[in-house]
Formats: structure tokens, sequence, C-alpha cells
């Protein structure tokens, strides 16, 4: 037997969660992890893994949550900064197979998500990045 999605458990009322936000689409928690305070999660309530799978729709509804979340958490925080991010698979830093949004406050030093480990990569060739640009759009 697969082990139980863990969003699944809590939007079920099966494990427990502190929820800021309910309704018929979406649910939005307060992650276990708290690096800096005001960390929520935002899921679709239907399971669905990854973004790929994702209807646009819930999509929307994801991304508007998060500006009114943003918005909470200013109010409450005043924080300097914010991050949104969402992960899909082992490579990247996907944890739990249910789609979620990461709306996470954010703080001066606060030492999270450093996106280039090894300093900023140089800027690519405008030839190489208008051919790249050109091959992903093929799949749009």
């Amino acid at each position: 037997m697969a082990t139980p999605c863990v969003f699944c458990e809590l939007l079920a009322g099966r494990a427990p969660a502190s929820f800021v936000h309910r309704d018929e689409h979406l649910a939005a928690f307060i992650d276990l992890r708290q690096a800096v305070p005001g960390h929520v999660l935002i899921v679709p309530n239907r399971h669905v893994e990854t973004l790929y799978e994702l209807d646009e729709a819930t999509a929307g509804r994801m991304m508007a949550l998060a500006v009114r979340v943003a918005r909470a958490l200013t109010a409450e925080f005043a924080p300097p900064g914010l991050n949104l991010w969402q992960s899909n698979g082992e490579a990247g830093g996907q944890e739990v197979p249910h789609v979620h949004l990461h709306v996470q406050p954010r703080r001066v030093g606060d030492g999270l998500m450093r996106v280039y480990p090894n300093g900023v990569p140089a800027p690519s060739p405008r030839e190489k990045l208008d051919a790249l640009a050109a091959r992903i759009a093929g799949f749009l």
C-alpha cells in the first residue's frame, strides 16, 4: 500500500493543520517549518502531484490566493522581502507529491534560498537565448 499523501491527510482532517484559508478549490496553511515566521503553503483540494498536471484555472486560483496571502503577511509581519516558489520532482526539491506553492516572508540575511550558490552566472549570448526561446515556444 502506498504512503498516503500528507497534504490529502491534512485536507481530510486526519492530520492537524493550521489553516489560514479554505474554500471549495484551495487551502492555505502554515508550513511546519518556520525559518522565518509566516511561511504558508497553498494547495489544491484535489490531489495533483505536480504543476505539469495542474489545470490552468486552479493554477490561476493558486496565484490569486498567493497574492492575498502575501498581502496578509505584509500586514502582519512587514517583511522587507517575500518569495513565491513551487518545486516539481526530486531534482526540483519537491518533498511532498501534491502540488503546492510556498509563500515565504524574507528577512535580510536569513540565509534562505541561495539561488546561485556558486555566484551569479555570466549572461549568455543573445543568439543562444533566442534559440532557446524559440525551442520552448514551439511547445506552447
